[in-house]
């Protein structure tokens, strides 16, 4: 049993909610190059709390730009428990309407500009992503977010695109056809990476578009995604406050029943004769549970 430190990987409006306490940004190095930003240690309704700005203080890191294994890494030097993740994405459904929130399940990932594991040549792990979110953490974001006044999907299949250009339609309607629910720019790498250092992780996305697959209606810009946006970051700091005091009433934490905590112990393939010593040093924070 220990303490929750969840970490909240969002935007910029989420480190100014009402009632953070002991306020402090703290700078935390990475052996695996810049970080999107400083994290802010804080805490709420007695609940340790890491902010870590995505796309930095002034979003200035396009969602190919963003250090995922430098976030990651720091996030898990920081001490967090576990990981939650608020970001904006288009609905590729009709009754997943702008202003909605989609607790997601289900990763696609069509990423292919980014690093993608902390593991390589000279030292090989392979994890499991059968099951790539953590259902204890993503049942209170659920509930955070119906507490919060929000019209919440509590699944959804994720696909992950490059970016940082919209979808086409012929792109779009390929994902409908997939059957995935939602698209955005940033849950992957991110999801795997937090499975490798052993954090359970959830999602919560915020629909802020139809993307551009509905007919007669006009293809998403930045502009209107800026008005829901803005009306999104209200409700995500309520999720935030919210899920603070679901955390405060469970009590002491305890390992869930997926193994995440403890995923590495199978996965690593590589002898220890024959690792990378350079490339065990970079992951003392990732699996160094592990691999000391």
């Amino acid at each position: 049993m220990s303490e929750w430190i969840l970490g909240i990987i969002g935007g910029s409006g989420l480190y100014n909610i009402e009632g953070l306490e002991n306020k402090e940004w703290i700078s935390i190095d990475s052996p695996w190059g810049e970080p999107s930003d400083s994290i802010l240690f804080a805490e709420l309704n007695g609940i340790k709390l890491r902010f870590l700005p995505r796309h930095g203080r002034g979003h200035s890191l396009a969602p190919s730009d963003i250090n995922y294994r430098a976030n990651i890494d720091i996030l898990k030097r920081a001490g967090c428990t576990d990981l939650l993740s608020l970001s904006a994405v288009g609905s590729l459904r009709e009754d997943y309407r702008p202003g909605d929130f989609v607790i997601v399940d289900q990763f696609i990932d069509r990423t292919f500009k980014r690093e993608k594991s902390f593991f390589g040549l000279g030292l090989v792990a392979h994890v499991s992503l059968a099951n790539p979110v953590c259902s204890r953490l993503a049942q209170f974001a659920t509930k955070a977010a119906q507490s919060a006044g929000v019209k919440v999907h509590n699944k959804g299949t994720y696909l992950a695109m490059e970016g940082p250009q919209f979808s086409t339609k012929a792109e779009s309607n390929l994902y409908r056809n997939w059957a995935c629910d939602i698209v955005g720019m940033t849950n992957m790498p991110e999801a795997k990476l937090a499975r490798e250092a052993e954090i359970p992780y959830a999602s919560i996305g915020m629909v802020t578009d139809y993307d551009c697959w509905r007919e007669n209606e006009d293809n998403v810009d930045v502009a209107a995604v800026m008005e829901v946006l803005k009306e999104n970051a209200l409700m995500a700091s309520s999720t935030v406050r919210e899920i603070s005091k679901i955390i405060k009433d469970y009590g002491l934490r305890d390992n869930g029943l997926e193994g995440i905590e403890t995923n590495l112990e199978f996965a690593i393939v590589t002898p220890p004769e024959s690792r990378d010593t350079r490339l065990v040093a970079k992951l003392d924070a990732i699996a160094g549970r592990v691999l000391n």
